[in-house]
């Protein structure tokens, strides 16, 4: 039998309701917070591969262009082929090797373009070996400027806007480019890379736009020597 003092165990379908809009709303809360943290880790990720490539492409640009005119009489730069989005350097890399081609530099790599190629939407530091009927490589494909600059002398300098200011010898003169390419002697090259923003602002997740840039600089060692 029963006993009528016995208090009933359990939920009221009233407090079932509210428990139960209780965990959704936290369930939606969480499911939100998780939402943004994905993409701020895919965003970061984004930008560390961006940079791990444009760091990789600079480093390269900066040890091949820093041989050139090894084996010739001047600095190596193709004066006619290169600007500020755009380097073309030679270097006879076989000069002392006693080889058939030793006396030019006609052999692979050592005739070198590196340019900033644009597309509908992406930009793209290629590199272009014109010995090998201009063989392309991509060094870097999330960069969005590429500045280079020719000095006649070990330079200085602030980082700018996806450039360089503040330009000073030596001597803390300020001190502008060579007037003729062929002159130069020291190179700094600026690329940036910028990723876009994610999200729609002043809303959860929200990631605004980035830009890091990157700076190298080298002596063209070679540019005292003479043919071999």
């Amino acid at each position: 039998m029963k006993n009528p003092n016995q208090n009933n165990q359990g939920f009221s379908i009233v407090e079932l309701i509210i428990a139960m809009t209780i965990t959704l709303v936290l369930a939606a809360v969480g499911s939100s917070i998780l939402s943004s943290a994905f993409r701020i880790r895919s965003r970061e990720n984004k930008k560390s591969d961006g940079l791990a490539d444009a760091q990789r492409g600079l480093n390269l640009m900066t040890r091949e262009i820093a041989n050139a005119g090894y084996g010739l009489t001047g600095n190596g730069i193709v004066v006619s082929d290169s600007g500020t989005s755009s380097i073309r350097v030679r270097s006879n890399l076989n000069a002392a090797s006693g080889e058939t081609t030793s006396s030019t530099a006609t052999d692979r790599d050592e005739d070198v373009k590196y340019l900033l190629y644009t597309d509908s939407s992406n930009s793209y530091i290629v590199r272009l070996d014109v010995n090998t009927a201009a063989q392309e490589m991509i060094l870097a494909n999330r960069v969005d400027a590429l500045n280079i600059r020719y000095y006649a002398d070990k330079v200085t300098y602030s980082q700018g806007t996806c450039d360089i200011s503040d330009v000073r010898d030596a001597y803390g003169n300020t001190t502008a480019e060579v007037t003729s390419k062929s002159s130069a002697k020291y190179i700094v090259i600026s690329v940036c890379v910028t990723l876009p923003a994610v999200g729609t602002e002043n809303t959860a997740g929200y990631q605004p736009p980035t830009r890091v840039q990157l700076t190298s600089d080298t002596s063209l060692r070679n540019s005292y020597l003479v043919n071999y």
